[in-house]
């Protein structure tokens, strides 16, 4: 798959831009037939009549401009809308979420879809929760609220590429304690399914990645990630062992070598067994901080780059890298790139990545790629705020999988949107196509 294409630094990708143009009234009237004939795509894998109208029902609700999103106030703002068939159709519904998504990525390979400019982005997403009885709830950490909190914890696929960005996929994180025999009667009132692991976000995000590398519907050859999974040498090295390229965000105390160190199997002693590990030979110079190879910089190695266009315009950082040798096990691993990203405020803020990028890769490909991993955050938020995905109140693990595939669909519909029209539908335009979208063009244009 051919490598990103040399972006200037001094322009980001177009999907780090500022939304072009909103959605103008004259575009609402064919919103209802445009909602229509997406959801006709996914008929074909729904297998009875009443799943499909609920799941057209559903998507009509996600995208009406309610301040809550739940099954009960989408239902009753909808003009054939029924509560109980709403429940069921989430909460019990025979219908496969895979199916579905993967005819969602075959979309968004037709609207998003760029080998050259394609990046797969992991990140965490986390829903707070009160109580027990939700699927996967626990005490733990909760990005949403940026603390320990009771939650349920998530790790999605974001999809971005010069022509914009969407979520793909998702999993459910199970936390440990959830396999263990106190959960039972609670995994079997949740309908966790049987055989399911137990696995950690690491292994989790690697499932999705692996998933979706397989199916080859989407073109990526680069992964990005924050540091939450950066920090998982094992899920790097994976994403290296199948050809792919990663620009992952770091803790600042990871170690690195300057330079590859010998190493050597020590000579056996004695009668005991002989080693058969190497070691770093004696006198090598040891790892170092990152961070710390960060203050070693001359002021020359460092080059003021635009990162990507914020909502108040373009944000800039000072950039460096330096190639160096990876810590695996205590050994030397691959050859990295480290790349260092310093705010200009005071006082400077330091982000530390690491890219398994060739040794020739121009420093621009960099700086374009670390502009490449925003926009999951954007989607997330989108998701949130747009189409309600933190609304849900179902607590089953069927639910669960099936509200947040359906939200999928929802932000994915909006974008094709945003796409078709030339700009980014936001604020008050959206809600009005989205009203028109759900049968009530008349209020749309009120």
């Amino acid at each position: 798959m051919p490598s990103p294409p040399t972006p200037s630094v001094t322009v980001p990708p177009p999907s780090g831009r500022p939304p072009a143009s909103n959605l103008a009234p004259r575009d609402v009237a064919a919103l209802q037939e445009e909602l229509a004939a997406y959801h006709q795509v996914f008929q074909p894998l729904f297998a009875r009549a009443e799943q499909r109208q609920w799941a057209r029902a559903y998507l009509q609700g996600q995208l009406l401009d309610l301040e809550r999103k739940s099954i009960e106030p989408m239902a009753l703002a909808l003009p054939d809308g029924d509560v109980q068939a709403m429940q069921q159709f989430i909460s019990a519904g025979a219908w496969e979420d895979d199916a579905i998504l993967q005819q969602h990525q075959r979309l968004v390979a037709e609207t998003l879809g760029d080998a050259e400019t394609g990046v797969l982005i992991i990140d965490g997403c986390d829903f707070p929760k009160q109580g027990t009885h939700s699927v996967g709830v626990a005490r733990q950490w909760c990005g949403a609220l940026g603390k320990v909190a009771s939650c349920q914890a998530s790790v999605v696929a974001g999809y971005a590429s010069a022509h914009g960005y969407t979520l793909v996929d998702r999993r459910l994180y199970l936390p440990e304690v959830w396999f263990t025999d106190a959960y039972a009667d609670r995994r079997q009132a949740c309908g966790v399914p049987p055989d399911l692991p137990f696995q950690t976000h690491h292994q989790l995000a690697w499932d999705l990645i692996a998933t979706l590398r397989a199916r080859g519907v989407l073109a990526f050859q680069w992964v990005t990630c924050d540091e939450q999974y950066g920090m998982s040498p094992a899920l790097l090295d994976q994403i290296a062992a199948v050809g792919l390229t990663y620009f992952a965000e770091v803790p600042r105390h990871t170690l690195v070598w300057r330079t590859r160190p010998q190493t050597a199997v020590p000579p056996a002693r004695g009668r005991g067994r002989p080693p058969q590990r190497a070691r770093v030979v004696g006198g090598e110079p040891a790892a170092v901080r990152v961070e710390h190879l960060a203050a070693e910089l001359p002021a020359e190695a460092w080059e003021r780059c635009v990162v990507k266009e914020g909502a108040k315009g373009p944000l800039e950082a000072d950039i460096a890298r330096v190639r160096v040798v990876a810590v695996r096990d205590g050994l030397p691993g691959p050859a990295v790139w480290v790349v260092f990203r310093r705010s200009l405020s005071e006082p400077a803020e330091l982000k530390t990545y690491l890219s398994n990028a060739p040794a020739d890769t121009p420093l621009e490909r960099l700086v374009w790629a670390s502009g490449m991993r925003w926009p999951v955050e954007s989607a997330i938020l989108e998701c949130k705020s747009e189409v309600g995905m933190d609304h849900y109140e179902v607590r089953g693990w069927v639910g669960w999988h099936h509200h947040l595939t359906m939200s999928l669909l929802a932000h994915h519909f909006l974008v094709r949107l945003r796409r078709r029209l030339g700009g980014e539908i936001t604020g008050i335009d959206r809600a009005a196509g989205a009203r028109a979208a759900a049968g009530n063009p008349a209020a749309a244009t009120a």
